[in-house]
C-alpha cells in the first residue's frame, strides 16, 4: 500500500518533504547507534522507540526496510573504562553490548535488520580512508589522516555552520599537524597500551566520523534514502558523514536526515553534574516498557521531551483508560452475542483510519495519533455505558480490538495482557499514593463490619477516607463489592 503522501521534515534543508525511496519497493534506513561502555540512559533510547516505529510505518505503506543500527566499540571512554576496570576494550564493549541488547528486548521492539560493530570494519575504514586521500579530499601527517574541510564546498550544509564562522567563534584545539584547524580527523596513532590496528599511516585506530559512513556503504551502498539519529549528532557527527561520504563518491549520500530531539528531566538536561540521570534498564524496572514507550511517542520526535513524575502519572493514568477499554472490549468480543452489521461504525473506523494515518503521514505526528486514539475510547465507553450489551456494540467491539492491533503494532504499544497489565498499573497507581492494596482492603472489611454493625457514620467515615486518597468503592445493599482507583 505505497502511498505518496507521507511527508518527512528533512534536515537537510529544514523543512517537510514528499518520501520517496530510491529504490521502488525498499528504504534503506542506518541510524547511529550508542557508544557502549556503560548502561545507558533513557535518553539514549528514544532513538530506538521512535525509528523503531518509523521502520514499522514504511513496512505499513509497503516498503522493505533494510534498518541498520551501529555500536560504537572502540571510544575513548570505552579505554578509559578498560584501564578503571582493568579489562579489554572489548571485554568491555561486548558486556555493554549484550546489556543493551537485553534493555532494547525488553522494550518489546523489533531489533534492526543489521548491528554492525567498528571493529569489525577495520578495512573498510582503511579503504574509505585511502579512497578520500586519492581523491585529495584527506591527508597523513605524522601518523593521523585528517579529512580537508577546504576540499569540500558543501560543507555547513546540514547544520547551517560555515567553516569560517566556526573557526572564528570557537576555541579549536591546536594541531601542528592540521592544514586547516576545523579538520577532523579520521585516523590517529595509537597511545602507548592503547588498542590499535596496522594501517598505512602506522598503528593506530579511526576517528570516530569516519566509522559510520564505512559501515553505512559496505552494508547499505554509496547513497541511502534516511539516515537518522540524536539531534546532537547532527553537528559535528553527521555534518562530517555528509562531507566523507559525498567526497568519496560525488553523490548525496543520504534523500533525507532524520533527528529526534533530547530528553531533559525537570526541565533541566539530564547530566552526571545535576545527579539526575536515568537509566533505562531502572526506569522499565520500576515502571514498565509500555509506560516508557507511550511517553515516547506521546511527544513529537522533534520536540524535547521533559520527564518528570507528572507525565508519567500522566501515561499511567492514560494506558489505564486504554487498558480498561481493552480489557472490557475482549469481554465483549467474548459474549455468545452475534455482531450485526452496522453501516455507521463501519463509516466511523474508516474515518478514523484515515485520520490517524493523515497524521502519521503528517511527518509522524504521534500526538495527533494519540488524539485520534482517545476519540475512540471516549465512543467505545459511551457506547458500553448508554446501551445495554448488544449485537451493535459487538460489531463495533470487533473493530475497535482490530484498530487497535493494527495501529499498535505499529507503535509498539497495547499488545500487552490487558488483565495483567491493568493490575500492574493499578500497582503503580497506589505506590504513587503511597498505600498498599492490603491497607484498601483491611479498611474494606472494617467498612463491611461497620455497616453490618449497622454503624453507619463509621462506615461513611471509612467510604469518605478512601475517597479522599482516591479509592471508589463499588457496593451492594450488603457490602462492599468491589474498589477502583480513581483518574
Amino acid at each position: 500500500m505505497k502511498t505518496n503522501s507521507l511527508k518527512i521534515f528533512n534536515s537537510l534543508g529544514k523543512k517537510k518533504q514528499a518520501f520517496k525511496s530510491i529504490n521502488k519497493d525498499k528504504v534503506l534506513m542506518y541510524v547511529c547507534g550508542p557508544t557502549v561502555y556503560d548502561l545507558l540512559h533513557v535518553g539514549n533510547f528514544r532513538g530506538p522507540v521512535f525509528f523503531n516505529f518509523l521502520r514499522n510505518w514504511l513496512e505499513h505503506l509497503g516498503y522493505k526496510v533494510e534498518y541498520v543500527y551501529n555500536y560504537t566499540d572502540i571510544d575513548d571512554k570505552i579505554i578509559n573504562k578498560s584501564n578503571q576496570e582493568n579489562k579489554s576494550t572489548k571485554e568491555v564493549s561486548e558486556k555493554f553490548i549484550n546489556e543493551f541488547k537485553k534493555d532494547y528486548d525488553s522494550l518489546k521492539i523489533t531489533r534492526p535488520t543489521k548491528t554492525p560493530k567498528c571493529t569489525e570494519h577495520i578495512d573498510d575504514i582503511i579503504n574509505f580512508i585511502q579512497g578520500l586521500i586519492k581523491k585529495k579530499s584527506a591527508y597523513s601527517s605524522e601518523g593521523s589522516v585528517f579529512f580537508s574541510i577546504d576540499k569540500f564546498n558543501g560543507y555547513g550544509k546540514l547544520s547551517g555552520k560555515k567553516p569560517e564562522d566556526l573557526l572564528a567563534g570557537h576555541r579549536v584545539e591546536v594541531n601542528s599537524n592540521k592544514k586547516n584547524p576545523m579538520d577532523f580527523v579520521l585516523w590517529k596513532p595509537s597511545k602507548d597500551k592503547e588498542p590499535g590496528w596496522n594501517s598505512p599511516w602506522g598503528f593506530g585506530r579511526p576517528g570516530w566520523h569516519i566509522e559510520c559512513s564505512a559501515m553505512c556503504n559496505k552494508i547499505l551502498g554509496p547513497r541511502i534514502d534516511i539516515h537518522g539519529g540524536g539531534a546532537d549528532l547532527l553537528f559535528p557527527h553527521h555534518e562530517n558523514e555528509i562531507a566523507q561520504s559525498e567526497s568519496n563518491f560525488s553523490n548525496q549520500f543520504s534523500n533525507f536526515w532524520v533527528h529526534n530531539n533530547l530528553i531533559n528531566f525537570d526541565n533541566q538536561k539530564m547530566s552526571k553534574s545535576l545527579g539526575n540521570i536515568i537509566k533505562a534498564r531502572d526506569f522499565i524496572e520500576d515502571n514498565s516498557a509500555e509506560i516508557f514507550k507511550f511517553i515516547i511517542l506521546s511527544v513529537h520526535y522533534r520536540s524535547i521531551l521533559n520527564f518528570n513524575d507528572k507525565i508519567i502519572n500522566q501515561t499511567i493514568n492514560n494506558l489505564f483508560k486504554i487498558y480498561s477499554s481493552l480489557k472490557l472490549s475482549s469481554e465483549i468480543n467474548n459474549s455468545e452475542i452475534d455482531a450485526a452489521y452496522v453501516k455507521e461504525y463501519e463509516n466511523y473506523f474508516t474515518l478514523k483510519k484515515e485520520e490517524i494515518d493523515s497524521y502519521i503521514n503528517n511527518d509522524f505526528n504521534t500526538p495527533g495519533a494519540f488524539a485520534v486514539i482517545f476519540d475512540i475510547i471516549k465512543k467505545f465507553n459511551l457506547l458500553t455505558v448508554n446501551k445495554q450489551l448488544s449485537s451493535e456494540i459487538k460489531y463495533f467491539s470487533i473493530h475497535f480490538d482490530k484498530f487497535f492491533n493494527l495501529y499498535g503494532g505499529i507503535l509498539g504499544l497495547f499488545q500487552e495482557n490487558r488483565k495483567d497489565f491493568i493490575d500492574s498499573l493499578n500497582n503503580l497507581l497506589l505506590k504513587s499514593k503511597e498505600i498498599s492494596e492490603q491497607f484498601i482492603l483491611s479498611k474494606i472489611t472494617e467498612r463491611n463490619h461497620a455497616r453490618k454493625e449497622k454503624d453507619f457514620k463509621l462506615s461513611d467515615t471509612i467510604r469518605d477516607d478512601l475517597m479522599n486518597l482516591g479509592i471508589e468503592l463499588k457496593d451492594n445493599p450488603d457490602s462492599t463489592t468491589s474498589w477502583y482507583i480513581k483518574i
